[in-house]
C-alpha cells in the first residue's frame, strides 16, 4: 500500500488516480465523522459534507504543507465543514411535541409504554444535542456507529485516553441533564 505522502506529492501534481486512492482510502472515515457530529437523521447532508470535504481537499491539495498527517488534516476539514453546516438553522429544526405523540397513541396495551419510551427517547436525543459537539460526536461514534475507543481517537485526531475523558464526561452530563428532566433512570 502507496503511503499517504506519497499518493498526496502525487495528486498535487495533478495525479487523479492518487487523488482517488485518497479518496478511497479515507471516504468512509470522512463519511462517519460527518453523521457522527450531524446525527443519524442527517445521513443525506453527511454525504453532502463528504463530497464538500474532498473538493475542498482537492483544490486545496497543493496548498497542503505536511506539517501533520494527511489523515489529520483531512479530518480537521472534515470536522470544521460539519460543524459550519450544523449551526445552520434547518438542523435546528423543532421536534414534535409530546402532544402530537399522545395523540397518536394505539388502543392496544402497549401503546403507553411505547409512548413513554418515545418521550424518553426524544427528551435523550434533545440532551445529546445540548452536548458540546466534540461530546456527541464521541458518543455517536462509540454507542450508535459501534467505532472502537482507537477508532474514535483516529477520527477525533485525539489520543486514545481523551476519548475515554469524552465519553466520561459525555455520560456524566447527559445523566445530570436527564435527571434535571425527570429521567432518573434514562
Amino acid at each position: 500500500m502507496e503511503a499517504d505522502s506519497d499518493l498526496v506529492a502525487r495528486a498535487a501534481a495533478g495525479d487523479e488516480q492518487a487523488f482517488a486512492a485518497l479518496l478511497e482510502r479515507y471516504r468512509d472515515r470522512v463519511f462517519r465523522l460527518a453523521v457522527s457530529i450531524l446525527g443519524q437523521a442527517f445521513v443525506g447532508e453527511a454525504e453532502e459534507v463528504t463530497q464538500e470535504v474532498f473538493l475542498r481537499v482537492h483544490h486545496a491539495l497543493k496548498s497542503f504543507r505536511g506539517e501533520s498527517k494527511f489523515g489529520t488534516w483531512l479530518y480537521r476539514v472534515t470536522f470544521n465543514q460539519t460543524i459550519n453546516l450544523k449551526s445552520r438553522v434547518r438542523f435546528n429544526a423543532p421536534h414534535v411535541n409530546e402532544d402530537a405523540l399522545a395523540r397518536q397513541a394505539a388502543a392496544d396495551p402497549d401503546a403507553l409504554t411505547r409512548l413513554e419510551r418515545a418521550r424518553r427517547d426524544a427528551v435523550v436525543a434533545e440532551c445529546v444535542a445540548e452536548l458540546p459537539a466534540i461530546y456527541q460526536s464521541a458518543l455517536r461514534l462509540h454507542y450508535w456507529m459501534g467505532e472502537s475507543i482507537a477508532e474514535i481517537a483516529t477520527l477525533l485526531d485525539v489520543p486514545e485516553n481523551t476519548v475515554k475523558s469524552y465519553l466520561f464526561r459525555a455520560r456524566q452530563l447527559l445523566q445530570s441533564m436527564l435527571k434535571d428532566r425527570g429521567y432518573d433512570n434514562a
